[in-house]
């Protein structure tokens, strides 16, 4: 009896939990079950507990179904919320928002995610690693990073926010000790095209080229930008002042071109990514300048992560150069 209560329990437990799921219809007549993530320029991403989080194109979907809220964005300037998502017609789907059910076809989707409380379309994601490398031989080396990189996205607007820290001793003197922070503000004109406005400061207690401060604006290209990774190019005109260690100080314009690329792998457990920006600066005094990063992250579960990372910073000058190559490996945690 106990048996029987217990299988019962299992089964109403497993009913309740398949009732909450979200069903995706394939036009060759397969059924997937799971959780909506995004769907996001024609692909979408559906979470299962038997594949990870799987990608669709949605040329090859035939309706979807949902009883979770989501925001609907037919373009860039239009969105609608709805409760659910009901089947219709293949090629379709009936939002349910109140008494007037509407259905819509899926190419016109351009984007379906959970809404944000108060900023609805609110998108916020980002990491933390920390990397630490100790050498006890001929030399102790000692070389501590920390990293913060996080980015909010909301309507028309991105911003994105980095600042990293590195201080590393040799036999107990200072070889490294810099700080890193940049802003930047992005405002769409469409959805692919964007303006962009970037602040940049950097402080190296170390090497010749103590201080710099670099503001640009100028305009951005994003090539995609969904679940699986994001990839974009951007040009900008700067105001750049530097301060050496010999008491000079150069301030110039510059043009430089900017880079920002990631890619998830292998069901979303590897991700590669890369970013950095080259500078080419209206004078003769400073030849070029060169900031970049490179890196891989292998996620342990869905927060934390092992990082490998390379770094290349370089200014090339006649007051005095800069030329700093250092790869790290530690930890961190993302959302």
């Amino acid at each position: 009896m106990r048996v029987s209560t217990v299988c019962v329990c299992v089964l109403s437990v497993a009913c309740s939990l398949s009732a909450h799921a979200d069903t995706v219809w394939l036009k060759n007549g397969d059924r997937l079950t799971g959780r909506i993530v995004l769907l996001d320029r024609g692909k979408l991403l559906l979470e299962t507990d038997y594949a990870n989080t799987i990608t669709l194109n949605i040329k090859k979907i035939s309706t979807l179904e949902s009883k979770q809220p989501l925001l609907v964005k037919l373009d860039t300037f239009t969105s609608e919320s709805s409760k659910a998502l009901r089947p219709a017609p293949e090629g379709s789907v009936t939002l349910i928002n109140g008494d007037t059910p509407k259905t819509i076809a899926l190419t016109d989707i351009k984007q379906l995610m959970m809404p944000k409380p108060i900023i609805k379309d609110l998108r916020w994601e980002g990491t933390v690693s920390f990397s630490a490398d100790y050498k006890n031989n001929e030399s102790n080396v000692e070389d501590y990073d920390l990293d913060i990189s996080t980015e909010l996205s909301h309507g028309l607007w991105r911003h994105a926010l980095d600042t990293e820290y590195d201080y590393e001793t040799k036999n107990d003197a200072k070889k490294t000790e810099r700080f890193e922070a940049s802003y930047a503000l992005d405002r769409f004109i469409t959805e692919q095209w964007f303006w962009k406005n970037k602040a940049k400061y950097i402080n190296d207690h170390i090497e010749d080229l103590r201080k710099q401060h670099t503001y640009g604006t100028g305009p951005g290209y994003q090539f995609w930008d969904d679940e699986l990774g994001a990839f974009a190019l951007s040009g900008l005109v700067n105001h750049n002042k530097f301060e050496f260690s010999s008491g000079n100080t150069q301030s110039f314009n510059s043009g430089t071109a900017s880079w920002d690329y990631n890619r998830y792998i292998g069901g979303k457990v590897f991700e590669v990514y890369t970013k950095g920006e080259f500078g080419m600066p209206f004078t003769s005094d400073i030849d070029y300048t060169l900031d970049s990063e490179a890196g891989l992250r292998y996620k342990l579960n869905s927060w934390a992560a092992l990082t490998l990372k390379a770094e290349w910073d370089k200014v090339s000058s006649q007051y005095g150069d800069l030329n700093d190559r250092r790869y790290l490996f530690g930890v961190g945690v993302g959302w």
